[in-house]
Parts: structure tokens; C-alpha cells; sequence
């Protein structure tokens, strides 16, 4: 979220005693640096898989419209959020308008959701592949993956219309002169009440989701032993895919939770960004949350073989294609009917 986090809104209810142009010369050296990392990588790294997906016809699985969305998801997400919470920070007046308030808090909150529930939906993709490999044929279609994701925006982008009634731009005093801030507005829910409902909705829900899909998962993965035994081939690919969705689960986790917590706090009157240290652990929190956009393409994408093969011929443009074709074949379309798991967690 981008509301309230300008060096004014942080510094209100700190003491007087803060010295606010050492922070303010810390902020304005540091945020733009790191989010303009955010914002490259995170635009880079999304962009080539949307790219390489749609270059290639053969990776059109349910997976991958699934990777792809959630690409174009945390591409939205960099776009509308990143900057604008740089600027909040950076700045002491909110310089876009009222309207521009109230669409970026609803952009942040239904790009936010749309990527989280992708991964929910990707979660589910995985525990109908392994655990109902037969039964889940006739419902892990191309038509069905694009029926949910369809369903996800509309779902989304319609609870979210009230983000935009509960933001707008407020002028506040500091230092004896007038500034703005897009901030939430009390209009019929509390700040906190809010926060505790964009948490649950956000971050605890999904997790849970997520966990147990995987849990149930790899548990159906580890019992399915042919004959009572099971080979080395089979056993280091039980633990390949053991040690992903670890990777998976707790990135989600760790990345997203210190934001989420503090938003939380912040709501509740329990934090107050006023200390060096303070500033730091806000500013590392949006950094950390922020950085699952730029995290995402690596864990879904990149990590996959067949995606890297394909990623390899679009780079070349066809240059060495004989080559690549002889050595690195490129993924057939085993999965578009559902009938297979790709290597895609």
C-alpha cells in the first residue's frame, strides 16, 4: 500500500527532537536507488516471460497461461506501485490529484490480489496434476485456465471499488505549511479494520491455500512407490520438486509478511516510523514485498527446463536454430491437454 508513507506523514507523530533532514537526506538517496532496481528487474524478467511464452506456441499449457498472468499481474504491479510509493516517499505533497489517488490505491490493491491468487491458482493446478493426474484431464484445459483466470479479475477487480471510496487526497499541517498526502479515508470502515481484512485476504488466506495444497501434494508425491520401491531417477525427483515448493512457499512468506505486519501495526497506532532504524525496517519491509515481483518469474519460469530452452531460442531469433534444435529440443505439447505435470511447480 502507498498511503501514508511520505517523511511528513512518518515524522507527524514522532518526537520534536528528530532530525528530520538527516532522514529526509537518507530517503532520498536510497529510495529511488533500490526501487528503481525493483522496477527494471521487475519489468525485465516479467516482460521476457510473457515474451517467451507467446513466442512460442508449443509452451501454451494451462501452466503457463497461468505463468503468463501472473507475469502480466506483477507487471501491473511494478507499473502502478513501485513508482508511486517511491514518489510518496520521496515527496511531501501527493502531486497527481485526487483522482489519481484513489486509482492508484485500487490498482496497488487489485494488482496485489490478482498476483497472489495466481499463485493460489498455480498451487491448485499442481495438487489436481499429481494427486487427481486422471480425473483433472477434462478440467485442466486451456478453456478452463482461461474461464479462471477471467473469473479472477472480474472477482477482484469488483470487491476492490470500495479502496477507491476509502482514499483521497488530504491537506495536513507540518512545520507551519499546508501540505497533501493521498491517504485512506474514514468512510464507513476504520484504518485498521482495513488492514486487518487486506491482511487476512492477502496474505494469511493465500498462504494457508498455498501450504496445504503443497503439503497435500507432495505428501500423495512421496506415497505413490511402485512395487514398495522406488529408483534414484524417481527419488531425486521427488526431491527436486520437494525442495521448489519449500522455495516457493516460504519466498511468499518471508517476502511479503515483514510489509503486511507493519501496515498492520501502523493501522492499529503500535508503529510509528520515527528512528533511522525505524525508517530502515519500513523502507527494507516495501523492498522485500515489492521484490516478489521480480522473484516470481525466477521461481515459476526461469527454473524450468523447457521454459529455459525456449528462452534460449527467442534470444537467438533463429540465428542457431539447426543447432538448438539438434542439441536442446524444443517442449512439445505433452501438456495441453492436462494428461502430464510440466517441470513448472
Amino acid at each position: 500500500m502507498a498511503e501514508d508513507l511520505s517523511l511528513e506523514n512518518m515524522t507527524t507523530l514522532c518526537p520534536s527532537d528528530v532530525d528530520d533532514e538527516q532522514i529526509e537526506d537518507v530517503v532520498s538517496k536510497v529510495v529511488p536507488i533500490l526501487f528503481s532496481l525493483i522496477g527494471i528487474t521487475g519489468l525485465l524478467g516479467n516482460a521476457l516471460v510473457v515474451l517467451v511464452i507467446l513466442s512460442n506456441p508449443q509452451m501454451r499449457s494451462t501452466t503457463n497461461m497461468l505463468i503468463i498472468n501472473l507475469a502480466m499481474a506483477d507487471l501491473l504491479f511494478v507499473i502502478f506501485c513501485v513508482p508511486f510509493t517511491a514518489v510518496d516517499y520521496m515527496l511531501s505533497r501527493w502531486p497527481f490529484g485526487d483522482a489519481w489517488c484513489k486509482i492508484v490505491q485500487y490498482l496497488i490493491v487489485v494488482t496485489v490480489q490478482a498476483s497472489i491468487y495466481t499463485l493460489v491458482l498455480m498451487s491448485l493446478d499442481r495438487f489436481l496434476c499429481v494427486v487427481y493426474p486422471i480425473a483433472s484431464r477434462s478440467l485442466r484445459t486451456e478453456r478452463n485456465a482461461l474461464l479462471a483466470i477471467l473469473i479472477l479479475w472480474f472477482v477482484i477487480l469488483t470487491i476492490s471499488i470500495p479502496v477507491i471510496f476509502a482514499h483521497g487526497v488530504v491537506e495536513y499541517e507540518y512545520k507551519s505549511e499546508q501540505l497533501t498526502a493521498c491517504k485512506f479515508i474514514d468512510n464507513g470502515l476504520t484504518f485498521a479494520a482495513f488492514h486487518v481484512i487486506f491482511f487476512l485476504s492477502s496474505y494469511l488466506i493465500p498462504l494457508i491455500l498455498i501450504s496445504g495444497l503443497y503439503l497435500r501434494m507432495l505428501s500423495r508425491l512421496w506415497r505413490t512407490v511402485v512395487n514398495g520401491q522406488m529408483s534414484a531417477e524417481s527419488h531425486r525427483g521427488r526431491k527436486r520438486v520437494t525442495r521448489l515448493v519449500v522455495v516457493v512457499v516460504f519466498a511468499f512468506a518471508s517476502l511479503w509478511c515483514p510489509i503486511q505486519m507493519i501496515l498492520v501495526l501502523k493501522s492499529v497506532g503500535l508503529f510509528h516510523p520515527c528512528t533511522h532504524f525505524e525508517i530502515g525496517l519500513q523502507i527494507s519491509s516495501h523492498i522485500l514485498g515489492y521484490s516478489s515481483s521480480c522473484v516470481n518469474p525466477l521461481l515459476y519460469a526461469f527454473l524450468s527446463e523447457n521454459f529455459r530452452k525456449a528462452f534460449r531460442k527467442v534470444v537467438y531469433c533463429g540465428k542457431t536454430g539447426t543447432r538448438y534444435s539438434r542439441h536442446q529440443p524444443v517442449p512439445t505439447k505433452t501438456t495441453r491437454s492436462g494428461s502430464t505435470c510440466p517441470d513448472i511447480i
